[in-house]
């Protein structure tokens, strides 16, 4: 494939070509001092009709599945600005930063992409994100591929790389594979993790009584050194995150910890580190500790009361998460965090910095305040954790139905949804055990307050298994049936599956070898 690129700058102009060749593909610029309005190239991919479509999703939890020729991807147009601005819908994707137009056949996507024909595959991946998110347009209707930076009013001097790419064809693990040795990168560990987490059935409504009783239930299916993690529920209001609510945990932490040690098990905990909601202590009285757009806090989203990112450069910032975490790994004994909400540490770039850049310094920093405790990234851009995080989600939260309301199913990417999620398992298999482990969320066994039927929760446990480094479930095992536990431990069983690949088109099969018999298996 030929692009054809551009440099808009300030300073002037620069233009050329280049030959898409397998391997790596460097287009670099050297420029005199100036600032970036556009860097684009633009190329033609021949498709065939029954050809997949695969555009990386902006941040973990968005829906990224394969789309054919004429496929949408549906933005917030059309969505009362009214329900917008309530609900800050625009903040917890691209949506504040990409136009969608809705129509047919137009797709985006960030960091890679592919066309797959049965199993071939035609990848086109960033090497480099520092200097902006690599974000692909493809308009399916006639072919063309735009391939830009996400750099606009970067500030910059001598050599700019204006893309740095991958280009592979052939089968899956030998493009992926190529893809992550051009990178040089490697998962932190290779050490499969089975657990729970109290979210999904106790969601914020969490004590002390409630995480024993659960805990106690755990000693029925866990194994020693398995994880119990706590999740979100245990502050006060997110971002007060150096004491517990001491109506629900009036022991404290290090006494929690200390019991799901006793019991064998490793100690996790739930944060969100880069923002807080508008209820908390911390925003009440810390408001020059918050990121300023336009002379206001930048609020994410609409979850608890309402939440704004912090400012990871202000040095008060930098002190308050060091001691954060120096608390719950140091003082509470946690052997594992759950660092969610992270796509709030970078809304935005500056003339220093591209956005994409300043999400991986955030990463990166995490990786430095964790010292060598387990991490698992959740609500942050794929590709800015890789090789940094331990584990890391890949898809949105699953939800306790199949696919959430209807009206959130129009425009909204980033929703709760079962289907979403499974999607994503799915699409983003590649990148297990090659940037991380991945996390695929919870499964259930459960038959109270679920609407999942026992055929979706069949399916979502072993794609869990199969597919993901992370196998936890979310429900209280002291209310398993003797059938649940053995499903319980047929399912774990899978986990130690090798030669795992999926085959899709009429129907999805999953294929994998296990105590030395290569089984395959229908699901969906």
């Amino acid at each position: 494939m030929k692009l054809n690129w551009k440099l808009t700058t300030d300073n002037g102009t620069f233009e050329g070509s280049h030959e898409l060749v397998p391997g790596e593909n460097h287009i670099v610029v050297t420029l005199p001092a100036c600032r970036i309005e556009e860097a684009q190239a633009r190329g033609t991919v021949r498709l065939s009709d029954n050809e997949k479509i695969y555009m990386n999703g902006y941040q973990t939890w968005t829906a990224s599945p394969e789309y054919d020729r004429t496929s949408r991807q549906r933005g917030l147009r059309g969505v009362p600005a009214r329900l917008i601005e309530q609900f800050s819908f625009d903040r917890y994707g691209d949506y504040h930063f990409i136009n969608y137009t809705n129509r047919p056949g137009l797709l985006h996507g960030f960091s890679y992409c592919y066309f797959r024909k049965a199993g071939f595959f035609r990848l086109i991946a960033s090497l480099d994100e520092t200097n902006g998110y690599t974000i692909f347009r493809l308009n399916g209707n006639d072919g063309s591929l735009a391939i830009s930076r996400d750099c606009r009013g970067l500030k910059t001097e001598g050599e700019f790389h204006l893309l740095d790419l991958f280009y592979g064809e052939g089968a899956e693990d030998s493009v992926f594979d190529g893809w992550f040795d051009a990178m040089n990168v490697k998962p932190r560990t290779m050490e499969k993790i089975a657990g729970y987490s109290s979210w999904y059935n106790r969601y914020q409504d969490i004590n002390s009584a409630f995480i024993r009783q659960d805990l106690e239930g755990c000693k029925r299916i866990l194994e020693e050194n398995d994880l119990f993690q706590i999740d979100d529920g245990w502050e006060p209001f997110v971002g007060d995150w150096l004491e517990p609510d001491h109506d629900k945990f009036p022991e404290g932490m290090k006494a929690m910890v200390d019991t799901i040690h006793q019991n064998g098990f490793r100690a996790g905990l739930w944060l969100a580190p880069f923002v807080a909601e508008e209820k908390s202590s911390l925003y009440r009285e810390h408001q020059d500790w918050f990121l300023k757009v336009n002379g206001e806090n930048w609020k994410n989203g609409c979850n608890w009361s309402g939440f704004y990112s912090l400012d990871i450069d202000n040095p008060q910032v930098q002190e308050y998460l060091q001691k954060v975490f120096d608390r719950v790994f140091d003082e509470w004994g946690f052997d594992l965090v759950k660092l969610d909400f992270l796509y709030g540490a970078a809304p935005f770039g500056s003339e220093k910095e591209s956005r994409a850049g300043r999400m991986i310094r955030a990463c990166r920093w995490l990786r430095e305040l964790c010292r060598d405790k387990l991490i698992i990234g959740c609500g942050v851009p794929v590709m800015p954790a890789f090789g940094l995080f331990d584990y890391c989600r890949i898809s949105c939260d699953v939800s306790l139905d199949w696919n959430d309301k209807l009206y959130m199913r129009a425009f909204h990417r980033e929703r709760v949804s079962t289907k979403n999620a499974v999607t994503n398992i799915i699409t983003r298999r590649m990148l297990n055990g090659r940037a991380y482990l991945s996390d695929p969320d919870v499964f259930f066994l459960r038959t109270e307050n679920i609407r999942l039927t026992e055929q979706q929760k069949e399916d979502l446990a072993r794609l869990d298994a199969l597919f993901g480094g992370v196998f936890m479930t979310s429900d209280d095992p002291g209310t398993y049936t003797d059938e649940m536990i053995r499903r319980y431990k047929e399912y774990r069983r899978l986990t130690e599956a090798t030669d795992v690949s999926i085959t899709t088109g009429g129907s999805t099969r999953i294929s994998y070898t296990l105590d030395g018999r290569r089984q395959s298996r229908r699901i969906f």
